[in-house]
Formats: structure tokens, C-alpha cells, sequence
């Protein structure tokens, strides 16, 4: 396959998470060329949205995506009310930055809960409570499932399949307010995954997340490989995204604590630029 365009690359803040606050990571990014951020939204809350959007546009910079929001299920009503509450906040936040979508992780069971089928409508009520601010701010919600291995405690929702059955009950007309996001850490196992890119087309996918899956992998949360590293074929899962029409940023999310968490930023972006022209 053809390289991808060294101009779609973006590096979810996440990537430099124990080296960089917002402002470290904006001008490691400015010094390494790279035009694309995705903050989580705990670092844009030190510096404040504002000041944050701000830094964003002084630099020429595009949010791809906005980290996170969602973790609907919860006991009781008041738990659900106020992940609903704080997934209005995060819209606004999304819209100031002008973010290209606002990232949904579903959330997963309530404490002392084996109700699973429950936690998944809690997750359905929760988006179908917040769509409506989503799109009047036009800030769309991507929906992002997560590997199985989380469905317990952070994402009910687990394939893509699920994710784009939230959007066509919730979005009937498609509108562009909800879509997915894929991060090839949680999908590449999906046998389905190819035919259910082409059922989202291009206006369902909102966001495209890199990184690797490697053998072993020593922590299922924090040990993330860089792209090239494991056995995932991300060429391949890029053709199935281009081939039905997107062709947005491509963001590298790596959770690392182990590795890459500990290397200097311009060492990891250095190398992220390296392996997105190279393996991606």
C-alpha cells in the first residue's frame, strides 16, 4: 500500500502521558511537525477550555478528538444523571475546541451488578440524553467499543456491530451527530470488522486510533505497542476505512507505562512519525 499522508498524523495526548502536560505536548508536537491532537479532557482542565482552544489555534493545530466522556451504567438514578451531566460538560468542551468529535467510552457494569443486558441500555439511554446537545453544538459523539477484556469495567459495548446498532437506533437519518470511533487495539480480533467499516461508511466513522497489540502483552491496559511492534496488519485495516470514504486523521494512542511512557517526547513522536509512514 501507498505510505498515509504524513499530514493526517495526530498523537493522542495520552502517548506522552507521564512526560507532557497540554502545553509540553503542543509544543513537542509544533517541534516534530505534527498537526493533529486529541487531549484528554483532565490535562485541558488545568490550563482551562478556553486557554487550551486558544494554544490549539495559535498553533495551527486540528483536535481529532476530545477524551472522553460516557460511563453511563450506574446503580442508582443519581449516578446516571450525573454521568449524563458530565457528558453535557465534555460537549461544551468539544465545541470550544472545535474538535473533530467528542470520544464515548460506554462504561460497564455497576458495582454489584451482573446485569449486563441493563448496563448496555443504561449506555443507550445515557447517548440518546445527550445527542440532541451533541448536534445543536456540533460536536459529534464517537462511540468507541472496547475490547472484551473491559466489558466489566469500562465498555459494554464491544464491537463495532454494537456501536453502529447504538447509531442506527439513535440516528435513523444518519446525520453525522453520532458515529464511531476505531482503535485497532479493541477491533482487529473482529471477524466481522471489515463488513461492518462498510455498513458505517464514511459518515459514521469519526476517528481512527493506531497503536499495536503485542505478544505478550504484560498489562491489558498499559502496555500498548508501537505501531510496527505486534501483529496487528494496520495497513490493512486502513484500506477497509479508505475504501468506503474516510480519509480523516489517523491518530496513535499508545498506553504504555513500561516503555514509551518513559522515553523523552520528541524520542516517541520521532518515532510515531518513523512507523505511520513505515508500517501504518
Amino acid at each position: 500500500m501507498t505510505p498515509p499522508d504524513p499530514d493526517l498524523l495526530s498523537i493522542n495526548t495520552a502517548t506522552l502521558w507521564e512526560s507532557c502536560n497540554f502545553r509540553q505536548a503542543v509544543d513537542a508536537l509544533r517541534r516534530q511537525k505534527i498537526r493533529g491532537i486529541a487531549p484528554w479532557r483532565d490535562r485541558v482542565a488545568a490550563i482551562g477550555v478556553k486557554e487550551a482552544a486558544r494554544i490549539v489555534r495559535d498553533n495551527g493545530l486540528v483536535v481529532t478528538g476530545l477524551c472522553r466522556a460516557g460511563f453511563f451504567p450506574a446503580p442508582d438514578r443519581k449516578g446516571r444523571r450525573a454521568a449524563i451531566d458530565e457528558s453535557l460538560r465534555a460537549i461544551d468542551e468539544a465545541a470550544t475546541l472545535e474538535a473533530k468529535c467528542l470520544v464515548i467510552l460506554a462504561g460497564g457494569l455497576p458495582k454489584e451488578s451482573r446485569d449486563l443486558g441493563g448496563a448496555r441500555e443504561m449506555v443507550r439511554d445515557g447517548l440518546g440524553e445527550i445527542l440532541v446537545h451533541a448536534r445543536s453544538c456540533g460536536a459529534p459523539l464517537a462511540v468507541e467499543p472496547l475490547h472484551p477484556m473491559y466489558c466489566a469495567d469500562r465498555g459494554c459495548v464491544n464491537t463495532l456491530r454494537q456501536a453502529l446498532d447504538l447509531c442506527d437506533e439513535l440516528d435513523t437519518s444518519r446525520s453525522g451527530a453520532i458515529g464511531v470511533a476505531i482503535d485497532v487495539y479493541h477491533v482487529w480480533w473482529d471477524p466481522e470488522l471489515k463488513s461492518q467499516i462498510e455498513r458505517a461508511g464514511e459518515k459514521r466513522l469519526l476517528a481512527f486510533h493506531l497503536c499495536d497489540w503485542l505478544v505478550p502483552t504484560t498489562d491489558l491496559l498499559y502496555d500498548r505497542g508501537m505501531m510496527g511492534d505486534g501483529v496487528i496488519d494496520i495497513p490493512l485495516i486502513r484500506s477497509w476505512l479508505e475504501t468506503v470514504g474516510y480519509h480523516g486523521m489517523q491518530e496513535v494512542e499508545i498506553f504504555s507505562k513500561n516503555n514509551w511512557w518513559k522515553r523523552a517526547p520528541d524520542e516517541v513522536l520521532g518515532m510515531c512519525r518513523v512507523r505511520h509512514q513505515t508500517v501504518c
